[in-house]
């Protein structure tokens, strides 16, 4: 659903921010969550509640996100790099926003033809048809290699269109090609590698209230995310132990260490990889810790 130009325009003291709907809905709204905004969804609503008077919040669809932020009906927005790529969309990149545990690893839109067949590289595709849901950026794609093919927009299930012959290719994204491998498909090349961004709009950046809150947005939603896979670890330890102790930790930086009020014992606090602590924690106590506490963190910054 389109935001409306024609609705009474958000007061200067306010940001408009487009969040994705579909698949990255869920995980933006936890990373708002960890980064101090709640956000309230309603089952249909396009413009849930948010806990700051400063925000105004609209679920467009990810594809849509990136015009809406260059024609100025968004100040921000949170979508993919292949969707403003797409769009050809004039926005100004804020902050890469890595979903590491939405997508483990990166999302790539690739080009796949039928496992079984004679093609072997992009050439051997001159005159055939193409079927994607990214067509803008797949015809500059092959445009760049001097190869006319035909590109068709998918509406979706797009591998089947090669399985039952309605297209000799397909540009899909893929996490693992998995997907592509189980329709019987052969990746030949790599169109495209994308992330989700925070991207904004050029006259509201030079507004210097809604530059300073998108400044915000994008410190507290990097923060939240560099704070993925670490954790706090919290011990006390007897100062002729605390060496061998530190030895021990891995660190962002050396630990924190502190006296224990009128005690030989210290406290010794830092941030680790959270797969590192189940193997740690035992050599910790091994080697004198006490009282070790894990703690999750919502951002490092």
């Amino acid at each position: 659903m389109k935001p409306s130009k024609t609705t009474e325009a958000a007061p200067a003291g306010v940001l408009k921010l487009g969040l994705p709907k579909g698949s990255l809905e869920q995980y933006t709204l936890e990373l708002l969550a960890r980064s101090g905004w709640r956000v309230s969804v309603g089952s249909r609503s396009y413009f849930p509640g948010v806990n700051d008077p400063e925000l105004s919040l609209t679920i467009s669809r990810a594809q849509e996100i990136s015009r809406y932020v260059a024609e100025g009906v968004l100040d921000a927005g949170i979508t993919g790099r292949d969707w403003r790529l797409e769009n050809q969309s004039d926005c100004v990149v804020i902050a890469e926003l890595v979903y590491s545990k939405a997508s483990p690893q990166p999302c790539r839109w690739v080009l796949a033809v039928p496992g079984d067949g004679s093609v072997k590289s992009v050439k051997d595709l001159e005159g055939k048809k193409i079927a994607t849901e990214l067509p803008g950026v797949t015809a500059r794609w092959f445009a760049e290699r001097g190869v006319n093919v035909k590109i068709e927009f998918s509406w979706g299930a797009t591998e089947a269109k090669v399985v039952s012959g309605l297209a000799d290719a397909i540009v899909e994204v893929t996490e693992t090609g998995s997907t592509i491998k189980a329709h019987g498909l052969r990746i030949i090349d790599e169109i495209l590698v994308t992330n989700t961004e925070l991207m904004a709009n050029a006259e509201s950046l030079k507004a210097p209230f809604k530059k300073k809150k998108i400044d915000q947005v994008a410190l507290l939603l990097q923060g939240a995310l560099r704070a993925e896979g670490l954790v706090g670890l919290k011990m006390n330890v007897r100062e002729k132990d605390v060496e061998e102790v530190i030895k021990l930790l891995p660190s962002l930086r050396a630990p924190t260490v502190a006296h224990l009020y009128k005690t030989d014992w210290l406290s010794v606090e830092t941030v680790i990889g959270s797969n590192a602590v189940r193997d740690l924690i035992p050599v910790l106590l091994a080697h004198g810790a006490e009282g070790v506490i894990e703690y999750p963190l919502n951002k490092v910054l």
